[in-house]
């Protein structure tokens, strides 16, 4: 897995300065409401935050299922209102409770950071996931190995060490994060050219040239649309939800230059 790393493994120097400055960095969400988001849950119209999954209390956005009686494949994402293509994103996370019944075992404290999405409005009204590229949150068991910061493409490919790389997962390169503590993971979006994965400073993965996959159905609409193009340089980013409660003390964007 290690091999796959082919970009270099330490952050841009004048990135780190920015921050350790704090400079720049702004909050997606304003701690009060879910002002400037949209969910969007499968089986449901665009909007409709069905059993109130998606909430902010106590000043962290929360994804609860105290409301369903059973997941019923109900997969949300919730969807920041601007498109974006060269930024930084840091996102604070942390698993509790127990999972939602009838959620997947796969889905136990699995939740993600959806990057470069397609539109909100063109997802269909049954569809699980945004054709976007996932970078996949999991929590440990307190026993087993479990990386988090992984990659997920629904939808996507992306290019690795030069080649296009086409599995549907891949772990990163991460420690495992047991219990309920805060995790804080980054992303250096830069439009159609590279993607990293960093925690704790470090570049847990990295790839490139973000894509529409031409197999994919929902994929090909999009390609469709966009005169052939399947590049990705730019998108909307959400949170999803897959069955087990997750917590988000921090959204924060720092936008940066081409």
């Amino acid at each position: 897995m290690l091999a796959l790393l082919c970009l270099a493994l330490t952050a841009p120097p004048s990135l780190q300065a920015q921050e350790a400055a704090n400079e720049g960095w702004v909050s997606l969400f304003n701690g009060q409401d879910l002002e400037g988001w949209t969910p969007k849950i499968a089986g449901c119209a665009l909007g409709d935050n069905f059993a109130n999954t998606f909430r902010v209390e106590d000043g962290l956005l929360k994804v609860s299922y105290d409301g369903y009686q059973d997941f019923g494949n109900r997969f949300g994402h919730l969807f920041y209102r601007e498109r974006l293509s060269h930024y930084r994103l840091r996102v604070e996370y942390r698993f509790v409770g127990e999972q939602c019944p009838g959620g997947a075992g796969w889905a136990w404290r699995n939740s993600g950071v959806m990057l470069h999405c397609q539109s909100p409005e063109s997802l269909r009204v049954d569809q699980s996931f945004p054709v976007s590229i996932e970078v996949q949150l999991l929590g440990g068991n307190g026993t087993d190995e479990r990386s988090t910061a992984n990659l997920c493409t629904p939808g996507t490919n992306v290019v690795m060490g030069g080649q296009l790389f086409t599995p549907h997962c891949t772990g990163s390169a991460s420690k495992t994060y047991h219990g309920d503590g805060w995790v804080t993971v980054e992303l250096e979006v830069r439009g159609g050219e590279t993607i990293k994965h960093l925690l704790d400073g470090d570049i847990v993965l990295a790839y490139e040239q973000p894509q529409l996959d031409p197999n994919d159905g929902d994929a090909q609409k999009l390609i469709e649309a966009a005169g052939g193009e399947k590049l990705l340089t730019e998108g909307y980013i959400s949170l999803q939800s897959e069955s087990h409660p997750v917590e988000f003390r921090k959204v924060e964007l720092l936008r940066l230059d081409p």
